[in-house]
């Protein structure tokens, strides 16, 4: 991200022995910053709960679909998900934790932004994702979405930000699960259908479980660093061995949770398929000795979370 180069000094030839310029960040930057690896756990869960909506009839109207809303749930979800990354880059990089880091740099901890500008960009993403939410509650008339979306905010914020942020404190993954599976896959198939059936709880339950092993591997990757900035994420808590078997359980549980589906649907086993990129980011995690090697397992469960999301999605609605 952010490189280096010697500054050169008048009068002293050769420049400042150790002087060096920060470059500051470039679109690229930015936009890397924004880690779009991670998206496509946000929009998993909103294709589960369109579809799981789409099964159901709307009371006297019969089966209805409603885009604009679905569109907005995933502008939710998306602004939150790029949110909180903003959010967190920023808080661990003014922490200091992101000091030694071993992943790829970030813009507050490498100097390449400022640190309010990193914090303003995602401040811009919460309200972006709190605007779709206000539209959502407008349309449905459903006005305590409003508190709920408020909930969802905080609980990006507070993840690495305020003075006791969850996320230094074995709490993420459990936060992961439950708003970027179960509240973002239920909300979904609520905002479109008024209720939430069998099949949202259980796809959220699967999609939570992708984005708690997302966040899993992303911090057993940086246990050490984290250990001594005083971070007590859960694999410091855990130990090595024992976050790569959870982190294994928690990549093939959906598989688990695909049984039901495939007995109801016809389609539903065609969703096995994603395994060949499940069961690649399992091995890599177990053996990994170095942070590529978990970069890149990570984003074998992104892509196991989106194809698992897509096509079960569509099992389910077609």
């Amino acid at each position: 991200m952010a490189t280096t180069k010697t500054r050169k000094k008048s009068g002293r030839p050769g420049g400042r022995p150790g002087a060096v310029e920060i470059k500051k960040a470039t679109l690229g930057d930015w936009i890397r910053a924004a880690r779009p690896q991670t998206l496509p756990l946000s929009i998993a869960p909103v294709a589960l709960g369109a579809a799981a909506a789409y099964l159901m009839p709307h009371l006297e109207v019969g089966p209805a679909w409603h885009w604009l809303r679905a569109a907005l749930c995933l502008a939710v979800a998306l602004g939150l998900q790029i949110g909180v990354n903003f959010a967190n880059d920023y808080s661990d990089g003014v922490r200091g934790t992101d000091k030694h880091r071993v992943g790829p740099a970030r813009l507050t901890a490498s100097g390449a932004a400022k640190p309010r500008t990193v914090l303003a960009v995602a401040h811009v993403f919460f309200a972006l994702a709190g605007a779709a939410g206000l539209v959502i509650a407008i349309r449905t008339e459903y006005w305590w979405l409003i508190a709920v979306g408020a909930v969802c905010i905080a609980a990006a914020y507070f993840y690495t930000g305020g003075k006791r942020p969850y996320g230094y404190y074995a709490l993420g993954e459990v936060f992961a699960f439950v708003f970027f599976g179960i509240v973002a896959t239920a909300g979904t198939t609520f905002v479109l259908a008024g209720t939430v059936n069998i099949e949202s709880w259980l796809a959220g339950a699967a999609a939570g479980s992708f984005a708690s092993a997302a966040l899993l591997v992303n911090n057993i990757r940086d246990r050490q660093p984290d250990t001594a900035a005083g971070k007590r994420t859960l694999a410091v808590l855990l130990g090595d061995r024992i976050s790569r078997i959870l982190f294994v359980v928690l990549i093939l549980a959906p598989f688990g949770i695909l049984v039901f589906f495939a007995l109801f649907y016809e389609k539903a086993y065609l969703v096995y398929f994603a395994l060949l990129a499940a069961l690649p980011a399992a091995g890599i995690t177990v053996s990994a000795k170095t942070a590529p090697e978990l970069v890149l397992a990570l984003k074998l469960t992104a892509l196991t979370a989106l194809a698992f999301g897509l096509g079960l999605g569509a099992a389910i609605a077609f």
